[in-house]
């Protein structure tokens, strides 16, 4: 994981224009940043090779691909068996993020689906998984507050 005092407030500003225009050039973030373009070039290069930048795939909204429900799951796993466990979620393509959890559950797992019986499909098939030894599955209702890392970048970019 990276250390947090890897991106200081120059990299902060970089991340946030990016966040504001990601299709922009190296040459448009160097003059909007007012920084050479090797410079920003370099600082790229580094945020990546840190893990700070990890990807650039843009955000899909699944409902646009025919799954316009989202649920989490939590699973408590077999303890031996966990990155088993993991290795058959990551082959379900209606897996989109598996997160390893302290408490009780051991997973959170986002999945989407194209409907309610599609729904019980899935979650069906997380708990025939071997080593998965319970699931309890929520349906995303709405989604208040999207994802977002700009309000952080604006404090690193910004200090007070």
């Amino acid at each position: 994981m990276p250390n947090p005092a890897s991106v200081d407030a120059t990299d902060a500003r970089l991340l946030l224009a990016l966040t504001e225009s990601p299709r922009a050039s190296v040459l448009a973030l160097a003059e909007r940043l007012k920084l050479s373009r090797n410079t920003v070039q370099a600082r790229l290069a580094g945020l990546e090779a840190r893990g700070v930048v990890t990807s650039f795939q843009r955000r899909i909204d699944p409902a646009a691909l025919g799954y316009p429900l989202t649920a989490f799951v939590t699973v408590q796993v077999v303890q031996r068996r966990l990155d088993e466990v993991a290795a058959a979620l990551a082959e379900v393509p209606e897996v989109v993020d598996v997160l390893g959890l302290s408490g009780p559950a051991d997973l959170l797992v986002q999945v989407v689906a194209r409907d309610a019986d599609d729904l019980y499909r899935i979650a069906g098939q997380l708990l025939a998984t071997d080593g998965v030894e319970r699931t309890n599955t929520s349906l995303v209702m709405r989604r208040l507050v999207e994802h977002r890392l700009s309000p952080l970048l604006e404090r690193l970019a910004h200090p007070r």
